[in-house]
């Protein structure tokens, strides 16, 4: 087993102790970790409901339900990999900018080490910093981005940075190699057509969830890989919560009807296996809206198929190196 694991539920009742992501410990360390979930608790970047700086709490307390072993992915993570819970990022209510500097800041020293972040929000304007802190190690990164809306607007209320622009943000940086990016799942009412062209136009493949429907999941992961291409290149997934159906997902802020299952959702991250995935993060969950923790637990589930997909990824990496012994 690896350094730093989840407390052993059998033995230690999960209501107690402090809560962490999966009952990890909470340590701000870089040594022995292969992955770390850090919270972003900024959400005063959104047109709708306010309350998703609690998002990271609410789905912490929700994950004390997640054991050790994948059933689906059949893997125990901790054989493969440690992880801690380090915490969150120290933002600044009501100053998006500042708060893409704190990122920054924080997460560099993860990104630089080689460790995986998990990153859970907060509203989806954050996806913008932890863009800038992975592009200043690896240059335009390709992006898989899970969501019912592209977030490729150029402006709300005359404001540039808010939880609808980060994408069109990005490129204009020249954080995303948009050549190997896709946006899945877009759909809902819209301001024109071009809210789903615009995307297009900057660079991304969008498969709306129409479209989705029509190919059948099967054919959308292949058309992920696809796009994503080669194994090597460094790609950053994005997982906004109203991705998925509200009756499976109530608990956020804008919500958009005829969207996929709960189980649905899963198995596209799960599909992700074999791509070099470097970052992830998980946004837009409201607790005020999600009383029974539904949004929670669908939420903690994302983020542990996230961190499964990171031991997969050791797992193939030690094959390897004992194939060349």
């Amino acid at each position: 087993m690896k350094k730093f694991q989840p407390k052993d539920s059998s033995q230690s009742p999960r209501f107690t102790g402090v809560r962490t992501f999966m009952r990890l410990e909470n340590i701000q360390t870089t040594e022995d970790v292969d992955f770390v979930i850090v919270g972003v608790p900024f959400d005063t970047a959104v047109s709708n409901r306010v309350g998703a700086r609690y998002g990271p709490q609410h789905i912490r307390n929700a994950s004390v339900l997640l054991r050790p072993y994948n059933p689906e992915q059949e893997i125990n993570i901790f054989e493969y990999c440690s992880g801690v819970d380090y915490g969150d990022i120290d933002i600044v209510p009501g100053n998006i900018l500042r708060t893409y500097d704190k990122m920054v800041e924080g997460l560099t020293t993860i990104i630089q080490k080689g460790i995986t972040p998990i990153i859970i929000g907060g509203d989806h304007s954050i996806s913008l910093g932890n863009l800038r802190a992975f592009a200043k190690e690896y240059g335009p990164i390709s992006l898989i981005h899970f969501d019912s809306h592209g977030d490729t607007w150029d402006s709300y209320y005359g404001e540039k940075y808010m939880h609808g622009t980060p994408f069109r943000r990005a490129v204009e940086e020249g954080l995303l190699d948009v050549s190997h990016s896709i946006q899945i799942g877009m759909r809902g009412p819209l301001y024109g057509p071009d809210c789903i062209e615009d995307a297009r136009d900057l660079g991304f493949e969008v498969i709306p969830m129409s479209e989705m429907r029509k190919l059948g999941q099967d054919q959308v992961i292949e058309r992920i890989h696809q796009r994503v291409g080669d194994s090597e290149r460094p790609v950053f997934v994005t997982f906004d919560i109203d991705f998925v159906d509200p009756a499976y997902a109530p608990g956020t802020g804008t919500p958009e009807v005829a969207g996929p299952t709960s189980f649905e959702a899963l198995e596209y991250v799960r599909s992700l296996k074999g791509i070099n995935i470097v970052g992830f993060d998980l946004v837009e969950v409201l607790p005020a809206y999600d009383p029974t923790e539904i949004t929670a637990g669908l939420a903690s589930a994302v983020a542990f198929e996230m961190i499964s997909l990171v031991a997969l990824k050791k797992r193939a990496e030690l094959e390897v190196m004992n194939t060349i012994k």
